[in-house]
């Protein structure tokens, strides 16, 4: 154990543990507030995960800009519900009016922080993703859980929270071979978490016959695809600087959540169950 991470409390292999209990936490949030309050509760579930985002980005990435960055994010989390909330029919494509200004707001948070301004471009590209992430969770509110593709948006939900367990579970005991220095993931975990997401599109909408199961199987590699490479990329956002430890898990679990909301959305919206 190095002095660093004797001060940060961070162990870069004990990370997954928490980042597999807040991603199964995550998950059991969207899937169940959904089931039992419909669309308000998946609103709630969206906007408890933004807030934990949020919360957690700046203490996880070492970011400058401490009180700038959260600021920014509440504010683009609060936009983006609003614009999927208030519409009768509400549109996907407005949601990019929130990363747009966000970053004209970005830009001005650089330019009103104090002299001398460190790490100017690692800040404001923190601070955008920051606010792509928050509007992407938004996206998970359009799964209408009262819907008729009710069914395929709660599957699409525990695709990704199984394929983000079963990566983390296997990286803790199996992380090998190393994908790459100081990312604490193997490519073992990559593979057995893609095949464990698909399994679930199978067991829950396989039918035996080949021209039903492929585009199930498609579904789920897809989506599990997606959920695998940017849990991987997380741990790259939170691999470098300083960290605290309860914030990473938190950045590990909720970020693949709002990367593959577009995906799900998109193949829900296109019948691929």
């Amino acid at each position: 154990m190095t002095a660093a991470t004797l001060r940060t409390g961070f162990s870069a292999r004990g990370q997954h543990l928490p980042a597999a209990a807040a991603v199964a936490a995550g998950a059991a949030l969207l899937v169940l507030l959904g089931e039992y309050a419909g669309t308000p509760g998946r609103l709630a579930a969206v906007a408890v995960l933004q807030v934990a985002l949020v919360a957690a980005w700046v203490p996880a990435t070492g970011i400058e800009g401490r009180a700038g960055a959260p600021a920014l994010g509440l504010a683009a989390a609060a936009g983006a519900d609003l614009l999927v909330v208030l519409p009768e029919r509400p549109e996907l494509g407005s949601l990019l009016a929130v990363p747009g200004l966000g970053f004209l707001a970005a830009v001005l948070h650089q330019m009103l922080r104090r002299a001398p301004r460190r790490q100017v471009v690692g800040s404001l590209a923190g601070v955008v993703l920051l606010l792509c992430a928050v509007t992407a969770l938004a996206v998970l509110v359009l799964l209408d859980p009262d819907g008729p593709d009710a069914a395929a948006a709660t599957t699409a939900l525990l695709v990704v929270g199984v394929t983000l367990v079963a990566g983390h579970l296997v990286d803790l005991v199996l992380p090998r071979p190393a994908i790459a220095a100081g990312v604490p993931s193997g490519v073992v975990g990559l593979v057995v978490s893609v095949l464990a997401g698909a399994a679930v599109v199978l067991a829950r909408h396989g039918t035996g016959e080949l021209a039903d199961v492929l585009p199930v199987l498609l579904f789920g590699l897809a989506l599990a695809g997606v959920a695998a490479l940017v849990g991987l990329a997380a741990g790259y956002v939170v691999a470098e600087g300083p960290r605290t430890a309860w914030a990473v898990p938190l950045v590990q679990a909720v970020l693949p959540f709002a990367a593959c909301a577009p995906v799900a959305f998109s193949l829900v919206l296109q019948n691929a169950l």
